[in-house]
């Protein structure tokens, strides 16, 4: 018998993440059939992986008809399957791992036949490493970039949306999975000091080919919103941030988060019980630190976010001050993902206004 701690936690995930799987490339009808199939929380993973083999192996197929173009569109959406087959499966640290690795193969894979291409990039850190993508627009360089972090449960194979539109305004993406995240949640714990992992990470995109180390912004999504705004906090070559549904202090809403995100940060904080995991979410806070956000700052928040209260939102545009902007979705819940059209094209449009030459 199906326990009830599986069948919520099924639930939670659908009901909570549907509007995200979707805005991020899984096709709705798979989001229906393979959710449908999912009776306990035990098969979750390998269910998402089944339905991310149909599209590898639609990819596998055109690569070898030389469809290279397909290839990686069909590569890279199902990178994304993989991704969310693993993005919270922490009580099966093995099965998890081995849905990762696919998608990292997968989305590896179609980098070169992305339009434009990707490359992957290797960032030392810690000692350990911090993998990234880098995207060039069109045309020369050299490009303004943006840093796209991602949150606790997501990574950079999340992002090829939200990358496509910054390269289609001329502006170079650098998803990387920081520590706790993707690639690197092995080996590096989830930190709170992200200006120390941001800095390295700027060094790094700063030093790459056909980019412009005076043009670089910061954009971050959930847990990475909050990331985003302590890197803007802390390291002055950020030129304009992007924070998405971020809090403002993770410990402030420590026991309303789902189980699947208490379970997720605990691991990936790497703490040893439940108690020092809240310790350590306590210290994700942008107290004292808001103020010190020197760049432009656009904060985009849903009323309707189950996770972090817009009232963060409003509070980090409050300390940050003058160059803080708010815009504040009456219909946007977690990450907005709801509402797409009503914050992606923005604020690619406003990031690409502070980054032009």
């Amino acid at each position: 018998m199906l326990s009830h701690m599986a069948d919520t936690r099924v639930h939670a995930a659908v009901s909570h993440w549907a509007p995200r799987f979707v805005a991020n490339g899984i096709d709705y009808n798979d989001f229906v059939r393979v959710t449908s199939a999912i009776g306990g929380w035990d098969t979750w993973c390998e269910q998402w992986c089944l339905a991310g083999a149909v599209h590898e192996q639609l990819g596998r197929a055109a690569l070898a008809d030389g469809r290279e173009r397909s290839a990686g569109a069909h590569l890279s959406q199902a990178a994304v399957y993989y991704h969310f087959a693993k993005f919270m499966f922490v009580d099966d640290i093995d099965q998890m791992r081995a849905a990762h690795l696919m998608a990292v193969r997968c989305a590896t894979d179609a980098l070169p036949f992305l339009d434009p291409p990707g490359e992957r990039v290797e960032i030392p850190f810690d000692g350990a490493t911090i993998a990234g993508v880098l995207r060039r627009p069109h045309g020369p360089g050299p490009h303004p970039a943006v840093i796209l972090i991602p949150g606790l449960d997501s990574a950079k194979e999340e992002f090829r949306p939200t990358e496509d539109l910054f390269l289609s305004r001329g502006i170079a993406t650098l998803s990387v999975d920081g520590p706790g995240q993707g690639e690197a949640e092995y080996d590096l714990a989830i930190r709170a000091d992200w200006e120390v992992p941001g800095g390295a990470i700027i060094d790094a995109a700063a030093g790459l080919t056909g980019i412009d180390p005076e043009r670089i912004g910061i954009w971050g999504v959930s847990l990475g919103g909050y990331y985003a705004a302590r890197v803007a906090s802390g390291d002055g070559r950020v030129r304009a941030c992007i924070a998405l549904c971020g809090p403002y202090c993770l410990g402030d809403v420590w026991d309303q988060l789902p189980e699947l995100s208490r379970a997720a940060f605990t691991v990936r904080s790497k703490s040893g019980s439940a108690e020092q995991a809240r310790q350590r979410a306590a210290e994700l806070t942008m107290a004292g630190r808001a103020s010190r956000i020197t760049a432009p700052l656009l904060i985009v928040a849903g009323k309707r976010d189950r996770l972090f209260p817009w009232t963060d939102a409003e509070r980090l545009a409050s300390e940050t001050g003058d160059n803080a902007e708010l815009l504040l979705l009456d219909d946007g819940d977690h990450g907005c993902a709801n509402v797409p059209y009503q914050h992606r094209y923005y604020s690619a449009d406003w990031m690409a206004s502070r980054l032009a030459g």
